[in-house]
């Protein structure tokens, strides 16, 4: 299965995990901008990258 995953550079974690099955990259972009906003607005550097879990 693929996922995405929405990763703080900063704080060094996973802020959601996402399979892109369900939620395309749009949507996903979309909950990055409502729920993890907190993160960018605290000048943090949030990222999107793929993730594989056999």
């Amino acid at each position: 299965m693929e996922f995405r995953e929405v990763y703080c550079v900063n704080c060094k974690k996973i802020l959601g995990r996402y399979n892109t099955k369900f939620y395309s990259e749009e949507k996903i972009g979309e909950l990055v901008n409502l729920t993890h906003a907190t993160h960018i607005r605290n000048g943090h550097q949030v990222s999107i990258r793929k993730f594989e879990k056999s």
